[in-house]
């Protein structure tokens, strides 16, 4: 058989996760081009300064990363940590900021180091970028060999961010749990794709056990055992699953329902996209007809703020109204790889279903 590495995601967390920038870091050089967010670099860029402190790392510059992560905007960033002479890049902010840096350390041959400044998403610990067009439209994945050389999660700064972009990072990552399982069932998985799916368990348990006072103690802004164990879930458990699986097991229903929610007029500025796929999960366990699992979703999302129905995000339950959203649910890429065939009709019923379950 032929040879394969996977490559895991390495990370610090905790209030003082920055402490190990030094020691983790020294060993790739010294000149720092850092990337990030406006917002983000206000409120951790300073943090970063004080640990930099004292040794012999340097931030040579420090740059806004653009509106979106755009192929434009790596290839110009590559080119000026070239021209800085940066031994490696440090990526800081949400997940666009993240995906930009991954994307120009590996344009400009250079290691990166990402430091999520929330929990929205898992891209400080994937090997991809989700990359857009300038318009602001969809472009393409760009993956990588391997995911950035260490995360620094700093449970400070998440508590002190906006607690929605921690509960809807919950969302996202119940999803992952729901949709590994139900697209690789029936599969035989070679071990890394075994692994991936047995790690996705802690995509969901934790959730359900933490996710609740997590987001409690987050609008307090108290960075606690509860929210540090919710942020390893969305950051790390979902990076992992997303490192090890075939992307045939990485989405299904789920997602592909929120990619036919947001051709809507307005939904997408409107819903973090991790709500949205906590919703689609309903969905999914409802076409399913997983009736046991579909109510502990539910009660979990009520006792989470984050919306079960349609109704409750201004979405009429009606056919004629929802036609481009079903048709793009069905067909789209998401749905490739399920363990049978699911169609428009089955789509509409089981968001019937939940609609009803809310009732």
């Amino acid at each position: 058989m032929r040879s394969y590495s996977v490559f895991f995601a390495n990370y610090t967390i905790g209030e003082d996760a920055y402490g190990q920038v030094p020691q983790v870091c020294r060993p790739f050089g010294t000149k720092i081009f850092l990337i990030g967010g406006r917002k983000a670099m206000d409120a951790a860029g300073g943090l970063l300064e004080e640990v930099l402190k004292g040794t012999d790392l340097v931030v040579l510059e420090s740059v806004e990363f653009g509106a979106d992560c755009t192929y434009k905007d790596i290839d110009r960033w590559a080119d000026r940590a070239k021209e800085l002479g940066a031994d490696m890049i440090f990526g800081m902010g949400g997940g666009k900021a993240l995906d930009t840096a991954k994307g120009a350390a590996e344009r400009a041959g250079l290691p990166v180091f990402t430091f999520p400044t929330i929990a929205a998403t898992c891209a400080a610990t994937t090997a991809l970028s989700v990359v857009y067009r300038e318009d602001g439209n969809f472009d393409s994945f760009y993956f990588y060999d391997k995911p950035a050389r260490h995360c620094f999660i700093n449970t400070r700064v998440i508590a002190d961010a906006p607690w929605e972009y921690l509960r809807a990072g919950m969302g996202d990552t119940m999803g992952k749990f729901f949709e590994c399982h139900f697209a690789a069932r029936g599969d035989r998985l070679d071990h890394s794709s075994a692994l991936g799916r047995e790690i996705s368990n802690l995509c969901y348990g934790p959730l359900l056990e933490h996710g609740v006072q997590a987001l409690a103690d987050c609008k307090r802004h108290e960075p606690s055992f509860a929210l540090q164990q919710a942020v390893l879930a969305n950051i790390v458990s979902t990076g992992m699953v997303s490192l090890m699986v075939l992307d045939d097991y990485n989405c299904a229903i789920a997602h592909s329902v929120y990619y036919g929610l947001v051709l809507l007029p307005g939904f997408e500025e409107k819903y973090l996209h991790g709500d949205v796929v906590a919703y689609g999960v309903l969905v999914q366990l409802a076409v399913d007809q997983d009736r046991e699992r579909l109510g502990e979703a539910k009660k979990f999302l009520e006792k989470l703020g984050i919306p079960s129905t349609l109704k409750e995000m201004g979405v009429p339950l009606d056919r004629e109204y929802l036609a481009a959203v079903l048709r793009e649910t069905v067909t789209g890429p998401d749905m490739e790889h399920i363990p049978y065939p699911v169609t428009e009709d089955m789509i509409f019923e089981a968001m019937r279903e939940v609609e009803e379950l809310g009732e």
